[in-house]
C-alpha cells in the first residue's frame, strides 16, 4: 500500500503553492481570454450580448483544481517522472503541430513523434515509457473534465452536413490544471534521516530506464501548471451525450496507453508499441467520435410542425418560459410560427405578455406565458433555414493548413 498519509500533504502543498503562484493565474487569464473570445463569437453569430467570460473561467478553475488533484494522485501512484522525458521538446513540437491543425496541440502527437525519433535516431534521449505515461495521465484528467463539464457553455453554430446546413453545438473548453508531478533527483547529503517517505517495493509502476539505488536518489514532488483543452462538434447528438461519449472513448485510450507504458518500462521492446499507439490511438479515438456525428441523423434541422429551437439565451424570457434546445414553437400569441420571419411578426403585436405553444419530443403540447418588455427579444436561436450559410467546419485546418489551401487555389 502507498503511504497516503505521508504523500497527501506533499500533493496538497504542491497544489497550494501553484494556487498562489503568478504563473498559474497567468494561465487563468489565458483561459479567460479564450472564453471571452467564445462570448464574442456568440455575439457575432447571433447577436447575443452580455455573455460573461468570468463565470465559465471560474467554473473551469474549480474543475481544473479537482482534475489536478485526481491527476496528482495518479502521477504519484504510477510514478511518472518528468526527469529525462524532454518536456521542452514536447511543448515546442506541440506548438509547431498546432500550426497545421489546432487539434494537434496535444501531447499525444508530439509525445509520439519525439518517442519515435528517440527510438529510430537515438535523439532526443528521452525515457519513452515515462513520456507516454505522462501523456496517458493528462488524458485521464481530460476525460474526467470532459465528463463533468465538457457540455457546459456549448455555443450554437450552423455547419455543413452532407450538403445541408444544419444546427450544431461547438463545444470548446479550457481548464487550468495545478498538478503535482515527480522528478528523480540525486539524494542531497544534507537531507536528514527519515525525511524521505519510504515507498513499497512495487513502486514506481513505470520503472526508469536506469533504476538508481534508494540511498543514491529519490523522487521529489514538484508543482506543475498545465492547461488542457477540449474541442468538439455535436450535431447528431446533444452536447451532454456527446461529452459522455468523448469522455468514455478518451478514458479507454488513456488507460490503454498507460498500460502499454507500464509494460514497456519492464520490457523495453514494447516502447515501440507505446510510441505508435500514442498518436495513432488518439487519432482513432477522434475518428470514432466524428463517425458518430457524420453517420448520425442531425438533430437541429427544420421541423414540419413549427420553428425548432437550436438554443435558448440564458436569463431570457424564453428561458423563463422553460423552453429548451430541440423544442418546436407551434404558436406565439395565437399566431402559427414556422421560421424567424413568422416569429418576428408574431412578436411585433405583443405588449407585455407572451403566450407560447410548443412541442417537446415525447411529450404533449405545452402552453406557457411570460411577461416581457416589447423591446426585449424572446431569446431563442432557431435552427438554420434555407439560404443560411455554414459558420464553422467539422474539420478546420490550422494557419499553415489554411495557407496551403489558399496557395493551391
Amino acid at each position: 500500500m502507498l503511504p497516503l498519509k505521508q504523500i497527501v500533504p506533499f500533493i496538497l502543498q504542491a497544489q497550494l503553492s501553484l494556487l498562489i503562484s503568478p504563473l498559474f493565474w497567468l494561465l487563468v487569464l489565458v483561459v479567460a481570454y479564450q472564453y471571452r473570445r467564445l462570448a464574442r463569437l456568440k455575439e457575432e453569430l447571433f447577436g447575443v450580448r452580455g455573455e460573461s467570460a468570468w463565470q465559465p473561467t471560474l467554473t473551469a478553475v474549480a474543475y481544473g483544481v479537482l482534475g489536478g488533484l485526481g491527476g496528482s494522485f495518479i502521477m504519484v501512484l504510477v510514478g511518472v517522472s518528468l526527469s529525462g522525458i524532454g518536456i521542452n521538446y514536447l511543448w515546442v513540437l506541440a506548438l509547431l503541430l498546432m500550426l497545421l491543425n489546432p487539434r494537434f496541440l496535444c501531447f499525444s502527437y508530439a509525445g509520439g513523434l519525439i518517442s519515435l525519433s528517440a527510438l529510430v535516431f537515438g535523439r532526443p534521449q528521452v525515457d519513452v515509457p515515462h513520456l507516454m505515461g505522462l501523456v496517458a495521465v493528462l488524458h485521464m484528467v481530460e476525460a474526467l473534465l470532459i465528463r463533468l463539464s465538457g457540455h457546459l457553455g456549448a455555443i450554437p453554430v450552423y455547419t455543413s452536413h452532407q450538403g445541408q446546413v444544419v444546427g450544431a453545438f461547438n463545444m470548446q473548453k479550457f481548464w487550468p490544471i495545478p498538478i503535482a508531478a515527480l522528478a528523480l533527483v540525486t539524494l542531497p547529503p544534507w537531507l536528514p534521516p527519515g525525511a524521505a517517505v519510504p515507498m513499497p517495493n512495487w513502486w514506481p509502476l513505470i520503472r526508469p530506464a536506469v533504476m538508481p539505488e534508494p540511498e543514491q536518489a529519490l523522487f521529489v514532488v514538484l508543482p506543475v501548471a498545465a492547461g488542457l483543452g477540449y474541442g468538439d462538434l455535436a450535431l447528431s447528438s446533444r452536447p451532454e451525450e456527446k461529452s459522455k461519449l468523448s469522455a468514455r472513448n478518451l478514458a479507454v485510450y488513456s488507460l490503454t496507453l498507460l498500460g502499454l507504458s507500464i509494460l514497456a518500462s519492464y520490457y523495453r521492446p514494447l516502447t515501440w508499441l507505446a510510441a505508435l499507439f500514442g498518436p495513432l490511438g488518439h487519432e482513432y479515438t477522434i475518428w470514432l467520435g466524428r463517425r458518430v456525428e457524420i453517420r448520425g441523423e442531425p438533430l437541429y434541422v427544420p421541423s414540419d410542425l413549427g420553428a425548432r429551437i437550436l438554443d435558448v439565451v440564458r436569463n431570457s424570457p424564453a428561458a423563463k418560459l422553460g423552453l429548451r434546445s430541440g423544442d418546436v414553437l407551434l404558436k406565439v400569441n395565437g399566431w402559427p410560427v414556422r421560421d424567424r420571419e413568422t416569429l418576428r411578426a408574431a412578436l411585433e403585436g405583443a405588449w407585455e405578455q407572451v403566450e407560447v405553444v410548443f412541442y417537446r419530443a415525447g411529450e404533449e403540447e405545452r402552453t406557457a406565458r411570460v411577461y416581457k418588455a416589447p423591446s426585449d427579444p424572446l431569446g431563442v436561436i432557431l435552427v438554420p433555414e434555407p439560404g443560411d450559410k455554414p459558420q464553422v467546419e467539422l474539420m478546420s485546418p490550422g494557419w499553415l493548413g489554411r495557407w496551403w489551401r489558399e496557395k493551391k487555389k
